[in-house]
Protein backbone atom coordinates (compact mmCIF):
# COMPACT_ATOMS: atom_id res chain seq x y z
CA UNK A 1 0.00 0.00 0.00
CA UNK A 2 1.07 3.59 -0.80
CA UNK A 3 0.45 6.68 1.00
CA UNK A 4 0.65 9.17 -2.25
CA UNK A 5 1.79 8.60 -6.08
CA UNK A 6 3.46 11.31 -7.97
CA UNK A 7 4.71 11.34 -11.24
CA UNK A 8 8.53 12.47 -9.98
CA UNK A 9 10.18 12.41 -6.35
CA UNK A 10 13.27 14.15 -5.35
CA UNK A 11 15.20 12.93 -2.43
CA UNK A 12 17.06 16.06 -1.24
CA UNK A 13 15.98 19.50 -1.77
CA UNK A 14 19.14 21.41 -2.36
CA UNK A 15 19.97 23.35 -5.54
CA UNK A 16 20.09 20.43 -7.59
CA UNK A 17 17.09 18.78 -5.98
CA UNK A 18 14.77 21.71 -6.48
CA UNK A 19 15.89 22.10 -10.22
CA UNK A 20 15.46 18.76 -11.13
CA UNK A 21 11.94 18.80 -9.34
CA UNK A 22 10.85 22.12 -11.04
CA UNK A 23 11.57 21.38 -14.70
CA UNK A 24 10.25 18.38 -14.25
CA UNK A 25 6.91 19.21 -13.82
CA UNK A 26 7.09 23.00 -15.82
CA UNK A 27 4.11 23.63 -18.49
CA UNK A 28 2.34 20.26 -17.42
CA UNK A 29 -0.01 18.78 -15.24
CA UNK A 30 2.66 16.33 -13.74
CA UNK A 31 3.04 16.39 -10.23
CA UNK A 32 6.16 16.23 -8.18
CA UNK A 33 7.31 15.38 -4.18
CA UNK A 34 10.16 17.34 -2.77
CA UNK A 35 11.79 15.38 0.23
CA UNK A 36 14.38 16.38 2.26
CA UNK A 37 15.71 15.29 5.75
CA UNK A 38 17.36 18.58 6.83
CA UNK A 39 16.37 22.87 5.53
CA UNK A 40 14.89 22.93 2.33
CA UNK A 41 17.70 24.66 0.11
CA UNK A 42 20.57 22.09 1.19
CA UNK A 43 24.10 22.51 2.02
CA UNK A 44 24.51 25.25 -0.45
CA UNK A 45 21.68 27.38 1.14
CA UNK A 46 23.05 27.24 4.55
CA UNK A 47 26.45 25.74 5.09
CA UNK A 48 28.86 26.66 1.88
CA UNK A 49 28.52 28.92 -0.89
CA UNK A 50 26.67 31.22 0.18
CA UNK A 51 27.40 31.77 3.69
CA UNK A 52 31.34 31.88 2.45
CA UNK A 53 30.92 34.41 -0.01
CA UNK A 54 28.86 36.21 2.46
CA UNK A 55 31.78 35.91 4.61
CA UNK A 56 34.97 36.57 1.63
CA UNK A 57 32.90 39.54 -0.10
CA UNK A 58 33.80 42.29 2.99
CA UNK A 59 37.86 41.16 2.88
CA UNK A 60 37.82 42.01 -1.09
CA UNK A 61 35.72 45.17 -0.51
CA UNK A 62 38.37 46.11 2.05
CA UNK A 63 41.49 45.24 -0.10
CA UNK A 64 39.97 47.47 -3.18
CA UNK A 65 39.44 50.61 -0.73
CA UNK A 66 42.83 49.93 0.80
CA UNK A 67 44.07 49.98 -2.96
CA UNK A 68 42.54 53.46 -3.54
CA UNK A 69 44.18 56.46 -2.44
CA UNK A 70 41.77 59.27 -1.27
CA UNK A 71 39.30 56.48 -0.01
CA UNK A 72 39.40 55.64 3.61
CA UNK A 73 38.56 52.88 4.95
CA UNK A 74 37.99 50.78 8.54
CA UNK A 75 38.57 46.93 8.90
CA UNK A 76 35.69 44.53 8.90
CA UNK A 77 33.27 44.28 11.66
CA UNK A 78 33.04 40.91 12.63
CA UNK A 79 29.27 41.31 14.01
CA UNK A 80 28.34 42.93 10.85
CA UNK A 81 29.74 40.56 8.92
CA UNK A 82 28.30 37.71 11.20
CA UNK A 83 24.87 39.47 10.78
CA UNK A 84 25.01 39.68 6.74
CA UNK A 85 25.54 36.04 6.21
CA UNK A 86 23.07 35.14 9.03
CA UNK A 87 20.55 37.29 6.43
CA UNK A 88 21.61 35.73 3.68
CA UNK A 89 21.02 32.06 5.52
CA UNK A 90 18.15 33.41 6.61
CA UNK A 91 18.99 32.36 10.19
CA UNK A 92 18.79 29.01 8.88
CA UNK A 93 14.86 29.40 8.71
CA UNK A 94 13.71 27.47 5.64
CA UNK A 95 10.21 28.47 5.57
CA UNK A 96 10.69 30.77 2.30
CA UNK A 97 11.97 27.82 0.30
CA UNK A 98 9.08 25.53 1.34
CA UNK A 99 6.66 28.47 -0.05
CA UNK A 100 8.77 28.43 -2.96
CA UNK A 101 8.48 24.71 -3.56
CA UNK A 102 4.59 25.27 -3.14
CA UNK A 103 4.48 28.40 -5.19
CA UNK A 104 5.66 25.66 -7.69
CA UNK A 105 3.39 23.14 -7.84
CA UNK A 106 5.47 20.91 -5.77
CA UNK A 107 4.68 19.19 -2.55
CA UNK A 108 7.33 19.65 0.20
CA UNK A 109 7.93 16.65 2.54
CA UNK A 110 10.33 16.70 5.77
CA UNK A 111 11.43 13.53 6.52
CA UNK A 112 14.45 10.84 6.00
CA UNK A 113 13.37 9.54 2.42
CA UNK A 114 15.26 6.12 1.52
CA UNK A 115 14.49 4.09 -1.82
CA UNK A 116 12.37 1.28 -0.78
CA UNK A 117 12.24 -0.60 -4.51
CA UNK A 118 10.96 0.53 -7.96
CA UNK A 119 9.51 3.48 -7.95
CA UNK A 120 9.23 2.87 -4.19
CA UNK A 121 10.14 5.70 -1.39
CA UNK A 122 9.75 5.08 1.99
CA UNK A 123 9.74 8.61 3.79
CA UNK A 124 10.28 8.71 7.74
CA UNK A 125 8.34 11.78 8.92
CA UNK A 126 9.33 11.28 12.77
CA UNK A 127 5.29 10.90 13.26
CA UNK A 128 5.48 7.38 11.11
CA UNK A 129 6.48 6.53 7.26
CA UNK A 130 4.85 7.51 4.83
CA UNK A 131 5.27 5.25 1.31
CA UNK A 132 5.47 7.27 -2.10
CA UNK A 133 5.23 5.82 -5.64
CA UNK A 134 6.57 7.49 -8.47
CA UNK A 135 4.89 7.32 -11.97
CA UNK A 136 7.82 8.83 -14.08
CA UNK A 137 10.78 9.32 -11.79
CA UNK A 138 12.65 9.36 -8.85
CA UNK A 139 15.70 11.56 -8.66
CA UNK A 140 18.48 11.51 -5.94
CA UNK A 141 20.13 14.67 -5.27
CA UNK A 142 21.22 13.94 -1.37
CA UNK A 143 24.90 15.58 -1.88
CA UNK A 144 27.73 15.13 -0.04
CA UNK A 145 29.20 15.37 3.67
CA UNK A 146 32.27 16.04 4.75
CA UNK A 147 34.68 13.58 5.71
CA UNK A 148 36.34 13.40 8.71
CA UNK A 149 40.08 12.21 8.26
CA UNK A 150 41.38 9.09 9.90
CA UNK A 151 43.79 10.76 12.32
CA UNK A 152 43.79 8.99 15.53
CA UNK A 153 42.16 11.35 18.08
CA UNK A 154 40.35 13.41 15.55
CA UNK A 155 36.63 12.03 16.04
CA UNK A 156 36.88 12.46 19.39
CA UNK A 157 38.39 15.74 19.38
CA UNK A 158 35.18 17.13 17.80
CA UNK A 159 36.71 19.44 15.02
CA UNK A 160 35.16 21.82 13.10
CA UNK A 161 34.04 20.65 9.62
CA UNK A 162 32.97 22.69 6.75
CA UNK A 163 29.78 23.23 8.18
CA UNK A 164 30.93 25.03 11.50
CA UNK A 165 33.46 27.21 9.42
CA UNK A 166 30.85 28.67 7.50
CA UNK A 167 28.18 29.25 10.06
CA UNK A 168 31.55 30.47 13.11
CA UNK A 169 29.85 32.49 15.50
CA UNK A 170 32.96 33.21 17.17
CA UNK A 171 36.55 33.54 15.79
CA UNK A 172 39.38 31.67 17.12
CA UNK A 173 42.48 32.94 17.63
CA UNK A 174 44.73 30.25 16.95
CA UNK A 175 43.45 27.36 13.82
CA UNK A 176 44.58 24.69 12.10
CA UNK A 177 43.42 23.84 9.03
CA UNK A 178 44.28 20.05 7.86
CA UNK A 179 44.00 20.23 3.77
CA UNK A 180 44.76 22.38 0.75
CA UNK A 181 41.74 22.31 -1.28
CA UNK A 182 39.01 24.81 -1.95
CA UNK A 183 37.43 24.47 1.33
CA UNK A 184 40.87 24.71 2.99
CA UNK A 185 42.03 27.74 1.07
CA UNK A 186 38.43 30.13 1.58
CA UNK A 187 38.44 29.19 5.19
CA UNK A 188 41.82 30.81 5.54
CA UNK A 189 41.05 33.49 4.01
CA UNK A 190 38.24 34.71 5.69
CA UNK A 191 39.25 33.82 8.77
CA UNK A 192 42.61 36.18 8.59
CA UNK A 193 40.58 38.51 7.60
CA UNK A 194 37.82 38.56 10.20
CA UNK A 195 40.86 38.57 12.95
CA UNK A 196 42.55 35.38 13.66
CA UNK A 197 45.80 36.01 14.72
CA UNK A 198 47.05 32.45 13.79
CA UNK A 199 45.90 29.90 11.02
CA UNK A 200 47.82 27.13 9.98
CA UNK A 201 47.16 24.81 6.71
CA UNK A 202 48.52 21.44 7.05
CA UNK A 203 48.80 20.49 3.49
CA UNK A 204 49.53 16.34 2.66
CA UNK A 205 50.61 16.98 -0.62
CA UNK A 206 53.34 19.32 -2.03
CA UNK A 207 51.18 22.21 -3.26
CA UNK A 208 47.35 24.03 -2.90
CA UNK A 209 44.72 23.16 -4.99
CA UNK A 210 46.17 20.36 -7.15
CA UNK A 211 43.71 20.47 -9.58
CA UNK A 212 44.52 24.12 -10.93
CA UNK A 213 47.14 25.18 -12.76
CA UNK A 214 50.65 25.25 -11.21
CA UNK A 215 51.22 28.86 -11.18
CA UNK A 216 47.41 29.70 -10.13
CA UNK A 217 48.23 27.37 -7.10
CA UNK A 218 51.75 29.19 -6.23
CA UNK A 219 50.02 32.67 -6.14
CA UNK A 220 47.66 31.53 -3.85
CA UNK A 221 49.71 30.20 -1.83
CA UNK A 222 51.92 33.57 -1.69
CA UNK A 223 48.37 35.54 -1.58
CA UNK A 224 47.97 33.21 1.85
CA UNK A 225 51.42 33.70 3.20
CA UNK A 226 51.83 37.58 2.40
CA UNK A 227 48.37 37.99 4.78
CA UNK A 228 51.36 37.71 7.89
CA UNK A 229 48.58 35.59 9.49
CA UNK A 230 48.70 32.44 7.56
CA UNK A 231 51.40 29.74 7.59
CA UNK A 232 51.09 26.58 5.18
CA UNK A 233 53.08 23.73 5.56
CA UNK A 234 52.86 21.58 2.22
CA UNK A 235 54.28 17.81 2.87
CA UNK A 236 52.93 17.55 6.34
CA UNK A 237 50.73 15.31 7.70
CA UNK A 238 48.66 15.38 10.90
CA UNK A 239 49.27 11.48 13.03
CA UNK A 240 47.99 12.21 16.33
CA UNK A 241 45.29 14.64 17.41
CA UNK A 242 44.27 15.68 21.19
CA UNK A 243 41.84 17.73 23.28
CA UNK A 244 41.28 18.81 26.33
CA UNK A 245 37.68 18.85 27.42
CA UNK A 246 36.29 18.14 23.97
CA UNK A 247 32.12 19.50 23.83
CA UNK A 248 29.60 19.57 21.58
CA UNK A 249 28.79 23.10 21.84
CA UNK A 250 26.96 23.69 18.78
CA UNK A 251 27.67 24.53 14.84
CA UNK A 252 30.01 27.17 14.46
CA UNK A 253 31.08 27.36 18.65
CA UNK A 254 34.74 26.20 19.74
CA UNK A 255 34.19 22.73 20.87
CA UNK A 256 35.93 22.63 23.72
CA UNK A 257 39.73 23.59 25.06
CA UNK A 258 42.85 23.75 22.84
CA UNK A 259 43.99 21.37 20.45
CA UNK A 260 46.84 19.57 20.11
CA UNK A 261 47.94 18.60 16.59
CA UNK A 262 51.34 16.44 16.23
CA UNK A 263 52.87 16.20 12.72
CA UNK A 264 56.23 14.84 11.63
CA UNK A 265 58.29 17.79 12.64
CA UNK A 266 56.74 19.41 15.29
CA UNK A 267 53.38 19.74 16.76
CA UNK A 268 50.86 23.13 17.16
CA UNK A 269 48.22 24.20 19.92
CA UNK A 270 45.30 26.01 18.43
CA UNK A 271 41.75 27.01 19.61
CA UNK A 272 39.93 25.30 16.55
CA UNK A 273 40.96 22.62 14.30
CA UNK A 274 39.13 22.44 10.86
CA UNK A 275 39.17 19.21 8.63
CA UNK A 276 38.57 20.08 5.26
CA UNK A 277 39.51 16.57 3.83
CA UNK A 278 37.06 16.17 1.10
CA UNK A 279 33.48 14.86 0.72
CA UNK A 280 31.71 11.96 1.34
CA UNK A 281 28.18 10.54 -0.66
CA UNK A 282 25.04 11.21 1.59
CA UNK A 283 24.15 7.49 0.65
CA UNK A 284 24.13 5.28 3.45
CA UNK A 285 20.95 5.46 4.44
CA UNK A 286 19.58 6.10 1.06
CA UNK A 287 18.32 2.37 0.62
CA UNK A 288 20.68 2.30 -2.68
CA UNK A 289 20.64 -1.93 -1.85
CA UNK A 290 17.13 -2.14 -2.50
CA UNK A 291 17.35 -1.24 -6.31
CA UNK A 292 20.49 -3.39 -6.72
CA UNK A 293 22.93 -0.47 -6.05
CA UNK A 294 26.61 -0.53 -3.87
CA UNK A 295 26.70 1.89 -1.41
CA UNK A 296 28.60 5.12 -2.35
CA UNK A 297 28.73 7.54 -5.50
CA UNK A 298 25.83 6.79 -8.14
CA UNK A 299 26.76 6.19 -11.69
CA UNK A 300 25.03 7.95 -14.06
CA UNK A 301 25.16 8.15 -18.21
CA UNK A 302 24.65 11.97 -19.58
CA UNK A 303 20.67 11.63 -19.13
CA UNK A 304 21.25 11.56 -15.88
CA UNK A 305 20.08 7.79 -15.56
CA UNK A 306 21.33 5.88 -12.88
CA UNK A 307 23.30 2.81 -15.24
CA UNK A 308 23.37 0.41 -13.17
CA UNK A 309 19.28 0.52 -12.62
CA UNK A 310 16.84 -0.43 -15.28
CA UNK A 311 13.45 0.92 -16.86
CA UNK A 312 15.28 4.72 -16.71
CA UNK A 313 13.01 5.55 -14.07
CA UNK A 314 15.84 6.48 -11.31
CA UNK A 315 17.90 9.49 -11.51
CA UNK A 316 20.97 11.40 -9.70
CA UNK A 317 22.42 14.92 -9.83
CA UNK A 318 25.01 17.19 -8.02
CA UNK A 319 27.19 15.70 -5.71
CA UNK A 320 25.69 12.60 -5.09
CA UNK A 321 26.77 11.62 -9.13
CA UNK A 322 30.60 11.87 -8.59
CA UNK A 323 30.58 14.26 -11.93
CA UNK A 324 31.45 17.80 -11.16
CA UNK A 325 30.77 18.93 -7.20
CA UNK A 326 29.80 22.20 -7.54
CA UNK A 327 26.50 23.59 -6.89
CA UNK A 328 25.93 25.63 -10.85
CA UNK A 329 27.22 22.23 -11.93
CA UNK A 330 24.56 20.62 -10.05
CA UNK A 331 21.70 22.90 -10.53
CA UNK A 332 23.31 22.11 -14.82
CA UNK A 333 22.39 18.48 -14.55
CA UNK A 334 19.37 18.90 -12.58
CA UNK A 335 17.83 21.01 -15.74
CA UNK A 336 19.02 18.04 -18.14
CA UNK A 337 17.77 15.48 -16.06
CA UNK A 338 14.20 17.46 -15.33
CA UNK A 339 14.03 18.01 -19.08
CA UNK A 340 14.66 14.46 -19.86
CA UNK A 341 12.24 13.13 -17.64
CA UNK A 342 9.49 15.41 -19.12
CA UNK A 343 10.37 14.53 -22.28
CA UNK A 344 10.41 10.93 -21.72
CA UNK A 345 7.38 11.22 -19.75
CA UNK A 346 5.63 12.85 -23.12
CA UNK A 347 7.19 10.21 -25.32
CA UNK A 348 9.49 12.39 -26.80
CA UNK A 349 12.69 11.65 -28.28
CA UNK A 350 16.10 13.20 -26.45
CA UNK A 351 17.91 14.32 -29.86
CA UNK A 352 18.31 17.91 -28.58
CA UNK A 353 21.41 19.14 -27.01
CA UNK A 354 19.47 20.19 -23.44
CA UNK A 355 18.73 16.54 -22.95
CA UNK A 356 22.76 15.79 -22.91
CA UNK A 357 24.99 16.50 -20.09
CA UNK A 358 28.35 17.55 -21.64
CA UNK A 359 29.75 20.63 -19.95
CA UNK A 360 30.88 18.39 -17.07
CA UNK A 361 32.65 16.66 -19.17
CA UNK A 362 36.17 18.95 -19.52
CA UNK A 363 33.74 22.16 -19.60
CA UNK A 364 33.64 22.79 -15.66
CA UNK A 365 33.77 26.44 -14.73
CA UNK A 366 34.90 27.53 -11.24
CA UNK A 367 36.03 30.43 -9.14
CA UNK A 368 38.15 30.12 -5.97
CA UNK A 369 37.37 33.04 -4.00
CA UNK A 370 40.67 33.54 -2.64
CA UNK A 371 42.82 36.81 -2.26
CA UNK A 372 43.76 36.93 -5.17
CA UNK A 373 40.84 35.31 -6.70
CA UNK A 374 41.08 32.15 -8.91
CA UNK A 375 38.85 31.65 -11.86
CA UNK A 376 39.22 28.57 -14.24
CA UNK A 377 36.83 26.67 -16.89
CA UNK A 378 38.23 23.40 -19.10
CA UNK A 379 41.02 21.63 -19.17
CA UNK A 380 44.75 22.58 -17.35
CA UNK A 381 47.83 21.91 -19.82
CA UNK A 382 48.71 18.77 -17.82
CA UNK A 383 45.25 17.48 -18.16
CA UNK A 384 45.12 18.68 -22.26
CA UNK A 385 48.06 16.65 -23.22
CA UNK A 386 47.47 14.43 -20.60
CA UNK A 387 43.87 13.71 -22.68
CA UNK A 388 45.95 13.78 -26.13
CA UNK A 389 45.66 16.94 -27.50
CA UNK A 390 48.11 18.71 -29.63
CA UNK A 391 48.72 22.18 -27.24
CA UNK A 392 49.53 24.91 -27.19
CA UNK A 393 49.67 27.84 -24.57
CA UNK A 394 50.13 31.60 -23.79
CA UNK A 395 50.90 32.96 -20.30
CA UNK A 396 51.11 36.29 -18.95
CA UNK A 397 50.39 39.24 -16.56
CA UNK A 398 46.86 40.80 -16.50
CA UNK A 399 48.87 44.68 -17.07
CA UNK A 400 45.81 46.69 -19.32
CA UNK A 401 44.32 49.94 -18.81
CA UNK A 402 41.88 48.57 -17.06
CA UNK A 403 43.16 46.87 -14.76
CA UNK A 404 45.73 49.76 -13.75
CA UNK A 405 42.36 52.10 -13.60
CA UNK A 406 40.59 49.21 -11.59
CA UNK A 407 43.45 49.46 -8.57
CA UNK A 408 46.72 51.02 -8.04
CA UNK A 409 48.07 47.62 -6.90
CA UNK A 410 46.02 45.10 -9.38
CA UNK A 411 48.56 42.02 -9.71
CA UNK A 412 46.92 39.36 -12.01
CA UNK A 413 47.84 36.53 -14.39
CA UNK A 414 46.38 34.77 -17.05
CA UNK A 415 47.05 31.41 -19.18
CA UNK A 416 45.34 30.11 -21.87
CA UNK A 417 45.18 26.19 -23.21
CA UNK A 418 45.13 26.29 -27.12
CA UNK A 419 44.30 23.00 -28.88
CA UNK A 420 46.46 23.32 -31.75
CA UNK A 421 44.80 21.36 -34.63
CA UNK A 422 41.22 22.90 -33.75
CA UNK A 423 42.36 26.37 -33.01
CA UNK A 424 40.51 26.41 -29.98
CA UNK A 425 40.57 27.11 -26.52
CA UNK A 426 40.68 23.52 -23.97
CA UNK A 427 40.95 25.56 -21.11
CA UNK A 428 41.74 28.97 -19.58
CA UNK A 429 42.84 30.10 -15.96
CA UNK A 430 42.57 33.60 -14.40
CA UNK A 431 44.29 34.60 -11.07
CA UNK A 432 43.76 38.25 -9.28
CA UNK A 433 40.97 40.79 -8.08
CA UNK A 434 37.41 39.81 -9.39
CA UNK A 435 38.56 37.14 -11.99
CA UNK A 436 35.66 35.52 -11.44
CA UNK A 437 33.42 38.29 -13.18
CA UNK A 438 35.73 37.46 -16.21
CA UNK A 439 35.28 33.83 -16.33
CA UNK A 440 32.09 33.69 -18.32
CA UNK A 441 33.52 34.51 -21.35
CA UNK A 442 36.31 31.82 -21.43
CA UNK A 443 33.59 29.28 -20.57
CA UNK A 444 31.34 30.40 -23.51
CA UNK A 445 34.60 30.21 -25.70
CA UNK A 446 35.31 26.47 -24.26
CA UNK A 447 32.05 24.97 -24.63
CA UNK A 448 30.92 26.85 -27.61
CA UNK A 449 34.54 26.01 -29.47
CA UNK A 450 35.02 29.17 -30.91
CA UNK A 451 38.21 29.21 -32.84
CA UNK A 452 40.70 31.78 -32.13
CA UNK A 453 40.96 33.41 -35.53
CA UNK A 454 36.81 34.60 -34.29
CA UNK A 455 37.97 35.66 -30.84
CA UNK A 456 39.76 38.51 -32.61
CA UNK A 457 36.04 39.81 -33.95
CA UNK A 458 35.09 39.54 -29.93
CA UNK A 459 36.41 43.33 -29.06
CA UNK A 460 36.74 43.99 -25.38
CA UNK A 461 35.57 47.49 -24.22
CA UNK A 462 38.15 50.41 -23.03
CA UNK A 463 38.92 50.63 -20.59
CA UNK A 464 37.91 47.95 -18.69
CA UNK A 465 39.85 44.58 -17.59
CA UNK A 466 38.78 42.52 -20.12
CA UNK A 467 41.31 43.70 -22.55
CA UNK A 468 43.45 41.36 -21.31
CA UNK A 469 41.82 39.09 -23.96
CA UNK A 470 43.33 40.87 -26.44
CA UNK A 471 46.92 40.91 -25.06
CA UNK A 472 46.69 37.04 -24.88
CA UNK A 473 45.76 36.70 -28.34
CA UNK A 474 48.26 39.26 -29.62
CA UNK A 475 50.70 37.03 -27.60
CA UNK A 476 50.30 33.90 -29.04
CA UNK A 477 50.33 35.88 -32.72
CA UNK A 478 53.27 36.73 -31.82
CA UNK A 479 54.77 33.31 -31.56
Amino acid sequence: MTDAEYDVIVLGAGPAGENAAAYAIAGSDRTAALVERELFGGECSYWACIPSKALLRPGAVLDLGESMPGVTVSGPQVADVLARRDAFVHDHDDSSQVEWAKSARIDPIRGAGRLAGERLVEVDTGDGVRVLRARHAVVLATGTTAAIPNIPGVREALPWTSRDATALTVVPRRVAIVGGGVVACETATWLAELGAEEVTLLVRGDRLLPRVEPFAAGLVLRGLRDTGVVTVRLRTEPHLVSRRDPADTGVGRIHGGPVTVVFDGGELEVDELVVATGRAPSTEHLGLDTVGLPAGYVEVDDQLTVRAVPGEWLYAVGDVNHRAALTHMGKYQARVCGDVIAARAEGKPLDLPRYTASADHQQVPQVVYTAPELAAVGLTEQQARDAGHAVDTVELDIEVAGSSLSRDDFHGRAKLVVDTAADRLLGATFVGPDMGEQLHAATIAVVGRVPLETLWNAVPAFPTVSEFWLRLLEARRER
